[in-house]
């Protein structure tokens, strides 16, 4: 069976803590504060790695999306809420190595992206605004909240709505991409417009492949 990679939305009281196995896995810390190790996480900021990890609910306590591959289900812990918000099987993984590349991307009101692929399956999850994603034949809005699935090679084309709009996601790319950009434009001819997105990465790290 092919790996999976899934995206939960967990919810840590102050003080609750949360063990987690070994997984890579990227964490994108929504609201509040949280302790991983050394690290204290706070609104908008992430973590990665794949050993196992203990998360912590600071002052307050935390709310985060944590991206997984290969995930197991999460074990249960007093004080802690978790939810699968997507799980998807990654028919479409790359041969060879791989890479974990987490980002954020944002869109000015009204921006797009021109029909595109990348090389690499991911989940996306809407952190603000809105955006409407056509792939497959299909059509899907998603506000705050919203996560959906992109194989890869299947050609996408993404609209924002009329305000800011920004969603983070995780990605497994052949490793080969370290540093580098995973988009191909569909149409070469749209190579020379304007693109709207504005990046920042958090996450670019060879990771060991899953067993299939």
């Amino acid at each position: 069976m092919p790996p999976v990679l899934a995206l939960y939305e967990d919810v840590v009281s102050n003080g609750a803590a949360l063990a987690l196995p070994a997984a890579a896995r990227m964490i994108f810390l929504v609201h509040g504060q949280a302790r991983i190790g050394e690290h204290t996480l706070r609104d908008g900021e992430t973590w990665h790695g794949e050993a196992a990890v203990t998360i912590i609910g600071g002052d307050g306590g935390a709310t985060f999306w944590r991206y997984e591959l290969a995930a197991t289900p999460t074990p249960a812990a007093a004080g802690v809420r978790s939810r699968e918000k997507l799980t998807a099987s990654l028919n479409t993984l790359p041969a060879g190595e791989l890479l974990l590349r987490g980002d954020s991307v944002a869109f000015p009101p009204g921006g797009c992206a021109y029909p595109h692929r990348h090389q690499g399956p991911g989940i996306r999850c809407l952190i603000e605004g809105g955006i409407r994603i056509d792939t497959a034949g299909r059509s899907t809005s998603y506000g705050p909240g919203g996560a959906w699935y992109e194989s890869g090679p299947e050609p996408v084309f993404a609209q924002a709505a009329d305000r800011p709009s920004r969603f983070i996601r995780v990605m497994i790319l052949p490793c080969a991409l370290l540093g580098k950009s995973s988009l191909q434009l569909v149409d070469p001819a749209d190579a020379g417009k304007p693109r709207a997105q504005q990046y920042q990465i958090f996450a670019d790290a060879p990771i060991a492949r899953p067993v299939e």
